[in-house]
């Protein structure tokens, strides 16, 4: 409070060179763990104790309006530099804490709707970039990370330092599942891990803000002794002063059809060496030559998938909030737009095709943010308590993520096909549909997804075969005869009755976890 009241613009108004001189005199004249805590307060911003303490309505307004520039950006002449910049600026206002998700995870989410607002202008660029630094990076060291570990992400916080989340490879993307070639070798006598791509195979690949990150959650195959632990979370700097760290090679992925403010990289890890502390070691570490899991029953690669769950609910409220801005931008148009009849003009909005839609959005658009709503309370209560969601929370968001995405899609599709020419414009959102393919394949593709659905149904219906929803029971059997009689292209080939059983088992999961 005396730092503040020292440089308050309302009761200090000296020439800003004496004023720099002063803060800097501040500065240096007090422990540098106070500067840090009373960082923003220098700023001129709330402290981190006013932040916790808001409503969530003036925590809401504050976040607006820290991102209200958002709107200026020029998606398509911004360097990814400047881009990563405003996504700094937003960090160093301490809004949202990279604690915020375990401790205050409603604003967590809720940070992630009120960005997804202005997708339909900016595409899906800056949220990625948001999410992924949060939940992918910052979420895994919070997950995975021992307390000394986490402490970190406050120093990160101000500094203004960015992550990314390097999982994906060039033989192992979306679709594969937790398939990792890239790998880190403990040596015992050097007591650090040599982090290394064998091939381009294992390239980390499609790592969103992986050109201006600072740090990356890295997830590696661990190797003691020759002996493989499977894939281990690493937190690393990844560019010292701008610069990759020794070993590391970074590319750009090339331009894309939407998002062309974020850097999308491929990253190559060449006998990178990492020191001991690099291991998030919440739940495993090594001991000498010794592999140690700290909890047992809970193997590390079960915890790096927590970070889908937030991610998944994340991506679902995303799409429905593009779709509702999307809706709404359009029914403002439709209103106005007057159309000539036989009996004098009427607004566009009236077109009885038109209109059919609006309504039929209303409703399933209802019921959707119903069901999302109910899955983030439940989420949220399990991530105050520190602990894991069970099987039926589990199921119904991976539910949520597929219908909400997918639904999304179709109906802002059919909306497109029936405003004429205005769904061709620049600047009317529908330019930027494609953030809702991004949402397709992030934190689970969804036909990986429904894949994971049926398969799992069938296992059971082979151990319970008259147990079930009728429909559902049906499709197992065919699908079930089919692998039979053909174990190698059995399913395959009857891929559309597994994505119709998926269908099933989501319309049966959203009425008995709504019902509950």
């Amino acid at each position: 409070e005396i730092l503040r009241n020292e440089i308050s613009e309302r009761e200090l108004q000296p020439p800003p060179v004496m004023l720099s001189h002063r803060l800097l005199a501040l500065r240096q004249s007090v422990p540098p763990l106070l500067t840090r805590r009373f960082a923003p307060a220098l700023r001129g911003m709330a402290t981190r104790a006013e932040i916790k303490e808001m409503s969530n309505d003036k925590w809401s307004a504050e976040f607006q309006k820290a991102t209200i520039d958002l709107a200026k950006m020029d998606i398509q002449g911004i360097s990814y530099k400047e881009s990563a910049q405003r996504m700094r600026d937003l960090l160093k206002t301490g809004l949202l804490r990279h604690t915020d998700l375990e401790s205050n995870p409603e604003r967590f989410f809720l940070a992630h709707r009120l960005l997804a607002l202005h997708a339909p202008q900016l595409g899906p660029g800056f949220w990625i970039r948001f999410t992924v630094h949060y939940n992918l990076m910052a979420g895994s060291v919070l997950g995975l990370g021992s307390p000394e570990q986490v402490a970190l992400l406050d120093d990160m916080q101000e500094a203004g330092e960015l992550g990314c989340f390097s999982l994906t490879e060039k033989l192992a993307g979306v679709s594969s599942g937790l398939v990792v070639g890239t790998t880190a070798e403990w040596d015992a006598s050097a007591q650090q891990f040599t982090l290394h791509c064998k091939d381009q195979g294992a390239y980390k690949n499609w790592i969103s803000q992986g050109i201006m990150a600072d740090k990356t959650v890295v997830v590696a195959d661990l190797h003691i002794a020759a002996k493989s632990y499977g894939p281990h979370a690493f937190l690393m700097n990844l560019r010292e002063g701008g610069t990759p760290v020794a070993g590391v090679t970074t590319g750009d992925m090339g331009r894309k059809t939407v998002g062309n403010d974020l850097d999308n990289a491929w990253i190559k890890f060449d006998s990178v060496k990492l020191p001991k502390s690099a291991l998030l070691s919440r739940y495993a570490d090594v001991e000498g030559e010794e592999y140690v899991q700290k909890v047992k029953g809970m193997p590390v690669f079960h915890m790096i998938g927590q970070r889908l769950f937030t991610g998944r609910v994340a991506v679902a409220q995303a799409a429905l909030m593009f779709r509702k801005k999307l809706f709404e931008t359009t029914k403002g148009y439709a209103m106005s737009k007057q159309c000539w009849t036989p009996k004098g003009d009427k607004p566009l909005i009236h077109v009885p095709q038109i209109k059919s839609i609006f309504e039929e959005n209303d409703k399933k658009a209802a019921a959707m943010e119903a069901f999302l709503a109910k899955c983030e309370r439940e989420l949220c209560a399990v991530l105050k308590a520190n602990g894991m969601p069970q099987l039926p929370l589990v199921e119904a968001i991976a539910v949520a993520k597929v219908k909400a995405v997918e639904e999304s899609i179709v109906m802002c599709h059919k909306l497109q096909n029936e405003v004429g020419s205005y769904a061709l414009m620049g600047g009317t959102g529908f330019e930027q549909k494609d953030f809702l393919t991004c949402c397709k394949f992030a934190e689970g593709d969804s036909r990986v997804l429904m894949q994971k659905m049926a398969r799992d149904r069938v296992k059971a219906f082979a151990k319970k075969p008259s147990e079930g929803d009728a429909e559902e029971l049906r499709l197992c059997g065919i699908l079930a005869a089919a692998v039979e009689k053909d174990k190698v292209n059995g399913w395959d080939e009857h891929f559309e009755t597994v994505y119709e059983l998926a269908e099933a088992i989501m319309a049966r999961t959203v009425n008995q976890f709504m019902a509950a």
